[in-house]
C-alpha cells in the first residue's frame, strides 16, 4: 500500500522556523484519498468541461433536468473547485524548436518558425488562462465520544490490535467512500461529463499548487480527455 505524508512530502515547502503544516488540516494522502487531522476523508475527482452554449435548446434543457435530478439525488455535501491558472506553453515551444531544427524543407522549416514565433507572442500579449474543474467528496466517520475502557485497555497492553482495529476501519470508510465516488460519477455522466479519481501523485500536486500559487509552474495537473475514465473505483 502506497503512502504518501504530507511531512515527508514537503506540501507546503521548507522553511525553517514554526511549520506551516500547523495550519494545513490534511494529514497525509493514501492511495489518493486524503486523510484530514478530524479523521474524514476526502477523495478529488477530475471533470471535463462541458460547452454549454454550442448544444441546442432541447439538449441544453436536457442537460438542466439532468443536473437537477444529481443534486436531488445528493444525501452528501460536496464541494465544486475550478482553478484557473496560466499556460505554459514552454514544453510546446521547445517541441517546436525540435521539429524547426529537424526540418530538412525549408519551406515547412519558416513555417514551423513562424509559427512559434506567432504563438510566443500571443501568449506574451494576451493574460490566456486554463480552467480545471474538480469535485471534492467527502465522508465523515461517526464516532462516539462515550470512553472506551476495553479499547483503552488494548491499546496499553496490546497495541498491536488497536493498529489493526484502526486499519479495518479505514478500508470501512474507504469503502463508503468510494460508493460516494459511484454515486457522483454515474450521475454527472449522464450529463456527458467525464471523470477520473486523482490517484496520490496528482493529488498531492494539487495541494501542493494550491498552497504554493507563486512557485507552481502554471501547467494543468492531467488533460481529463486523455485520463483512463474510472467507471468503477479500486477497491
Amino acid at each position: 500500500m502506497k503512502t504518501e505524508s504530507l511531512h515527508q512530502s514537503s506540501l507546503v515547502g521548507r522553511k525553517t522556523g514554526p511549520s506551516t503544516l500547523e495550519y494545513v488540516d490534511v494529514q497525509e494522502i493514501r492511495d489518493g484519498i486524503v486523510l484530514l487531522r478530524d479523521g474524514s476523508l476526502r477523495a478529488i475527482l477530475a471533470v471535463s468541461s462541458l460547452n454549454f452554449d454550442l448544444k441546442s435548446g432541447d439538449e441544453q434543457d436536457a442537460i438542466i433536468l439532468r443536473y437537477q435530478q444529481f443534486l436531488n439525488s445528493l444525501d452528501f455535501p460536496l464541494q465544486i473547485i475550478i482553478s484557473s491558472r496560466h499556460i505554459n506553453i514552454t514544453p510546446y515551444i521547445e517541441k517546436l524548436k525540435n521539429q524547426e531544427a529537424q526540418q530538412t524543407n525549408e519551406l515547412m522549416r519558416m513555417q514551423i518558425y513562424e509559427y512559434r514565433n506567432f504563438i510566443q507572442n500571443l501568449t506574451e500579449i494576451q493574460n490566456i488562462m486554463t480552467k480545471s474543474f474538480y469535485i471534492v467528496i467527502p465522508f465523515f466517520p461517526v464516532e462516539t465520544s462515550k470512553k472506551n475502557i476495553f479499547r483503552d485497555f488494548l491499546q496499553i497492553f496490546s497495541p498491536e490490535l488497536i493498529i489493526k482495529h484502526r486499519r479495518e476501519q479505514l478500508e470501512t470508510f474507504k469503502s463508503q467512500l468510494y460508493q460516494r465516488v459511484d454515486h457522483i460519477t454515474a450521475g454527472l455522466s449522464g450529463i456527458g461529463l467525464r471523470m477520473v479519481m486523482l490517484n496520490t501523485e496528482d493529488s498531492l500536486e494539487l495541494l501542493y499548487n494550491s498552497y504554493n500559487p507563486s512557485l507552481q509552474s502554471a501547467r494543468i495537473i492531467n488533460n481529463i480527455e486523455s485520463m483512463e475514465v474510472q467507471n468503477q473505483t479500486p477497491r
